[in-house]
This record gives C-alpha cells, structure tokens and sequence, in this order.
C-alpha cells in the first residue's frame, strides 16, 4: 500500500527464485493485472533482501517502552495512575452510532474505578542513516524502500509487543492461542489505538503520555507538533475490557471542542489546531 501498489497478492511470500515458481504465481491473475503483480513480487523479494541486511549487518535496533497502571473513568475522562501522579486523557465520542446503536468514546472501556489501562511506544533506530547513505548515491528507490520497511517494522514490534502484553506482562489473555494470521485480522481480546488514529485523533496527547513512557530513554524525540523523531515510531494506549473496539469520531462542533479544550486544560483556539481533522 505504501508503493501505491493496490490489491491482494495472497501467496506472494510463497513465491521461490525459480522461474516455475514465478510463473505459476502470476497465472492465478487476470492477464491485465499481472504486470502489477509482478512489480510486487519484485518489492517484496526487494524488501526480504534488505530486511536480511538489516539483521545481518545489525543495521537497525528496535526499542520499546510500555507500562500497565491502575486506572479510572470518569465521563469521557481516563485518569491514569503514576505512582503519586494522575495522568488524565480527555477523549471525545464518536459522532455516528456504531452497528449496535450506540456512539463509543475510549472511556467507555474503562471501569469507574478499580482497572487498569497500559500505555506503549516501538522506535526503530538507525535507518535514517541508512537511508542516507542510499539519497547520497542518489539511489532514491532503495532509500524509499529502508523507509517504509522500518514503518512495517515499528508496527511489527507493536504488535509483537501486544502479543506479549496479553500474553505475559498483564496476562489478561493467557490463554490465548492464535496464528499470526488471525493476530493480523484482529481477534485477540483488546485493542490498542495509537495517538492521532480516528479514535484518539489529538497528537497532544503524547506530551501528556511522555512522563510514564520517557520516550528519549528509547530514543524518540518528540517535535513541537506533537510528531516522533524517528519517523519509524509507534505510540498509544492499550484496552483489556473484551468489548473495546476501533472506531472513528469524525467532525465534531464548537460545543464540543470548547468543552474538550476545558477538559485539556487548554483553549479552543490552543487546541483548535490538533483537532483540524475533526473540526
């Protein structure tokens, strides 16, 4: 998706060097879009070499930071729980009904008292250099390629680390057996929505999450909008409650701004510019 490169290409990690592998791939496609299908396969085995590279050579280090804390809702506020801190997170609630009737805010997920709520970031270190290195041989494809691997790289390390998470550190879901296919599709118990995502769409709330999860301790620097330096970073929040799910708020009005300001601590016009999307 990142290369524009739109369809399914199932198999394509099944795919050997050999020319009669090649071929029988790219007949399971209409005649018209096997040109496309061959430009992935190419990606992919591209994108396969250099991830050897990145391991053999110990080009790049992935860096974690996560940490499970009492927590509490109250309205559509989450208070965190940092030993003799209270960190509050603000959310706003989906402007739609959902299938079942009802309009979900993150809060909803939460107990009014007596529960827990993890927080989490992945970094990948090193491929700006790398791809530097590419941009001055003026090999811009290849230093494209170490950019976006390191993307799906930060959101593998994410995922594995909520594996972990479910699995061992809160061990909410111990039990859990599934294959990494169905991991991919969702079905574990749990979600974990990143900051600036549709439900969670204010980037300011990372400088909130930046005391409980130290980021420069992992190597994230954080610019004054909000973004993480290295590009290759994931951030956000983690929900155990068996019902929580991914949702999008969409526009909300001034009322309700107005009232998230308040709740922030900030203005309207102060927050007005996290908030464009929605606005």
């Amino acid at each position: 998706m990142a290369w524009r490169l739109s369809g399914k290409y199932e198999g394509i990690e099944t795919v050997h060097d050999c020319l009669s592998c090649k071929v029988s791939w790219l007949h399971q496609f209409p005649e018209t879009d096997r040109p496309k299908a061959e430009e992935a396969l190419k990606l992919y085995k591209d994108a396969q070499e250099m991830l050897r590279q990145m391991l053999d050579e110990k080009i790049v280090a992935i860096n974690a930071s996560f940490g499970v804390f009492p927590a509490y809702a109250q309205d559509d506020d989450i208070f965190i729980q940092d030993n003799d801190k209270t960190i509050t997170v603000p959310t706003l609630r989906q402007q739609h009904p959902a299938t079942d009737g009802f309009c979900y805010s993150l809060a909803d997920f939460v107990a009014p008292e007596h529960d827990y709520v993890g927080v989490f970031a992945t970094t990948v270190q090193g491929v700006e250099a790398f791809a530097e290195a590419f941009e001055k041989e003026d090999d811009v494809f290849h230093s494209i390629l170490a950019k976006t691997l390191s993307d799906r790289l930060a959101e593998a390390a994410a995922e594995w680390l909520h594996y972990k998470v479910r699995k061992e550190y809160w061990g909410y879901a111990a039990d859990e057996n599934l294959s990494v296919k169905d991991m991919l599709k969702t079905k574990y118990s749990g979600i974990r929505p990143a900051v600036g995502y549709p439900s969670l769409p204010d980037q300011s709330i990372i400088f909130v999450l930046d005391p409980i999860l130290k980021f420069n301790e992992i190597g994230i620097q954080l610019t004054e909008n909000g973004a993480m330096f290295p590009n290759a970073s994931v951030c956000g929040l983690y929900f155990a409650h068996p019902q929580s799910k991914y949702f999008m708020i969409g526009k909300i009005d001034e009322i309700q701004l107005a009232d998230y300001a308040q709740r922030r601590g900030k203005t309207a016009d102060g927050i007005r510019k996290w908030m464009a999307a929605n606005l």
